[in-house]
């Protein structure tokens, strides 16, 4: 007779399996934030007081834990590369993009992007004999197909309404390809190490390229409520919370999970922008994020890829 699992050794399954949901849901909120914040301070002062605020908390984590840090000078590198794409780069150009004039579910449905970029881009280099078939299918074609109609109809439909222009459109293409070149690096290059201090290597990167650039904005910073609750939640729920668990995710081979469940952010930062600021949320909309979210399960959702991914992110 099959033993039953305790409720103790279920513990770090259930877990494990949490991990990813938790990401996504306070990933989500990422763009909100940017929208929130956005009217009381230039975007890269905004990011260079949170990435400054977020090494001030993991200092003190790692000085009172004593974790330890990455010997390999390589490793520094590596971490460092990956601190200036999955930081200064995604975030410089989501909070700029949101700064001149895209709506947060706008943005967020751009860089939902990251996920097939991310999958193709791994079973286009797969070259293992067990995966020679995981080339791109005409299943993963028309999910593009189907993705790429359903993003066009949502930004055809803004662009006379004069949120969407090729400055702001620019800067979200900026940071999707930042995050996707962040996270396939960080995956190929950065070794498992403590993610106290992986992440304040990464941060002080991100700090270092961030900061000389607030020289060249324009704006005035204002202590406001909103200004200063989007901060506190920037440093205490998506750096230390978000970015630390997208760090723990991708060492664990977690990149399949996260990915299936990336595209659901869209959707639910499009409902509380439509809630909280009330950002316009058409039919035409609804259906373009359905066509989106079909066409990106299409292309994840294919056996050769899948193989792809799951040799790649080591599982």
């Amino acid at each position: 007779m099959q033993k039953r699992a305790s409720p103790v050794s279920d513990a770090p399954r259930a877990w494990a399996r949490a991990l990813p949901v938790s990401f996504v849901l306070i990933w989500s909120t990422g763009f909100i934030v940017a929208r929130y914040g956005m009217p009381h301070a230039p975007p890269l002062t905004f990011l260079s007081m949170r990435y400054a605020l977020s090494l001030l908390c993991f200092g003190i984590w790692v000085a009172l834990s004593r974790p330890a840090w990455p010997r390999d000078a390589r490793q520094w590198v590596h971490l460092m590369v990956c601190g200036v794409f999955m930081h200064a780069g995604y975030l410089g150009g989501v909070w700029a993009a949101v700064k001149a004039g895209i709506g947060a579910g706008t943005v967020a449905l751009l860089v939902s992007l990251q996920p097939v970029l991310t999958a193709l881009w791994l079973a286009s280099r797969t070259t293992d004999e067990t995966t020679a078939d995981a080339g791109v299918s005409r299943q993963q074609w028309l999910g593009l197909f189907v993705g790429l109609a359903g993003l066009t109809l949502v930004v055809w439909r803004k662009l006379g309404t004069g949120e969407i222009t090729a400055w702001n459109l620019g800067l979200a293409i900026f940071a999707l390809l930042s995050i996707t070149i962040g996270t396939l690096y960080q995956k190929r290059y950065v070794a498992p190490c403590d993610v106290r201090t992986a992440s304040t290597v990464q941060l002080l990167a991100a700090l270092l390229v961030t900061w000389p650039l607030t020289w060249f904005e324009s704006g005035v910073l204002a202590w406001h409520p909103q200004l200063i609750g989007a901060l506190a939640w920037s440093v205490l729920m998506l750096t230390l919370g978000g970015s630390s668990l997208l760090y723990v995710l991708l060492q664990r081979g977690a990149a399949t999970r996260v990915t299936s469940l990336f595209y659901l952010v869209p959707a639910c930062t499009a409902l509380l922008a439509w809630v909280l600021f009330g950002e316009a949320l058409t039919p035409s909309m609804l259906v373009g994020m359905a066509l989106t979210v079909a066409g990106v399960a299409l292309v994840l959702h294919n056996g050769p890829l899948q193989r792809a991914k799951r040799v790649a992110a080591g599982e």
